[in-house]
């Protein structure tokens, strides 16, 4: 497992071309297309952990803090409304047509947080692991917003001013599902071999989703086509369950999900694929990161892997295989088959926090991505 900056170890592994994946670990170095370099970096400042600042929540308080402003000298041109109540759709639609005056002030929040952006990715550059990263994908929820693309382009554009070499994009499936469609990384495609879809997780500290991946492998080999059949969501955030009934739940949505899958004549692989927030041990205990989760998830006596297995223990003919990887890194790997004119990539996810990871793609003995 990686976290922080990577060592003179880590160099040497990313540099060895036919270094096996590892089958069965969770979260895993060695992908069966990449090198996850690190994941899950916490830096810090003299104000607090950068990614805090690079938050979606850190952009709602940059907007609240110029309404503030704002009514020192005035009305608020957005109003009474609070403004962690103010939804995206009511943002994007005052900067198409909105009074002058709140399309500015909404122009003005992007303007002060794609600085903040900025500064924060300037801050992971200075770290060895992502000082040779060419491409930086972005996703997470407030990547699914006009505000939020608006905001990387305009940190992307302050980049390139500064000469930083680095290429800023946005994830080309929507977030939500890219989180379920990169688990088909996590495995080796022969595993699902004879098999049309998996089953996938995506844990958050707001929701957790569950869907099934249709492969499309005789399409495309390398899993770009791969798409989300079906899917369920949970806003457990509403309802503050116990960790005991989270797992349940989540349970109960596989569980339909395979009864779907049936009725539709889908083969499903016995794998599940799961992302989820935090460092990933390979026994698949969680060891941090997991503070926004219902319970305690980084309880010893708690490993989600071993969970998922007693509650499903066969899917169709076969033993149940479930991988755990670190969120960000699962919405990364959606873009494996994409990055291929890259070698070192990065992914920043925005949302409750900043999920983060670096990957190195794999080479085999051609000199050709893996």
């Amino acid at each position: 497992m990686k976290s922080g900056k990577a060592s003179k170890a880590d160099e040497d592994k990313s540099d060895a071309p036919d270094t096996p994946p590892a089958v069965g670990v969770h979260g895993a170095e060695v992908l069966p297309s990449v090198i996850v370099e690190t994941y899950n970096a916490e830096l810090k400042d003299d104000e607090g952990f950068v990614g805090d600042r690079a938050s979606k929540g850190a952009f709602t308080e940059i907007l609240d803090n110029l309404r503030k402003t704002l009514r020192e000298y005035g009305d608020d041109p957005l109003g009474e409304e609070k403004t962690d109540a103010i939804k995206r759709s009511k943002l994007e639609a005052i900067l198409v047509k909105g009074e002058p005056a709140a399309a500015g002030l909404v122009m003005s929040a992007i303007e002060d947080y794609a600085q903040e952006l900025t500064a924060v990715i300037r801050r992971f550059r200075r770290q060895k692991s992502w000082s040779s990263v060419e491409r930086i994908v972005f996703g997470g929820g407030f990547r699914d917003s006009r505000v939020g693309e608006l905001a990387i382009g305009r940190a992307s554009v302050l980049l390139k001013e500064e000469g930083l070499g680095v290429e800023l994009t946005l994830i080309r499936n929507h977030p939500d599902e890219a989180g379920l469609i990169g688990a088909v990384h996590l495995a080796p495609s022969w595993m699902f071999a004879g098999h049309d879809s998996i089953l996938a997780i995506d844990i958050g500290g707001t929701n957790i989703r569950a869907g099934v991946v249709h492969l499309k492998q005789k399409k495309a080999p390398d899993l770009g086509k791969a798409y989300v059949w079906e899917t369920e969501i949970w806003r457990h955030r509403d309802e503050k369950p116990t960790r005991e009934a989270a797992v349940k739940r989540l349970v109960g949505m596989l569980e339909g999900l395979i009864e779907k899958a049936v009725k539709a004549e889908l083969t499903l692989a016995p794998f599940i694929g799961v992302g989820c927030p935090g460092e990933i041990a390979s026994d698949g205990y969680i060891t941090k990161g997991a503070q926004n989760l219902p319970g305690n998830w980084e309880s010893s006596r708690f490993n989600l892997a071993h969970e998922l297995q007693q509650a499903i223990p066969v899917i169709g003919d076969h033993e149940t295989a479930v991988l755990i990887h670190n969120d960000a890194i699962v919405q990364g790997l959606s873009e494996v088959p994409f990055m291929t004119d890259v070698e070192r990539w990065g992914i920043l996810t925005i949302g409750t926090g900043l999920g983060n990871g670096v990957f190195v793609n794999r080479r085999k003995g051609d000199g050709k991505n893996s």
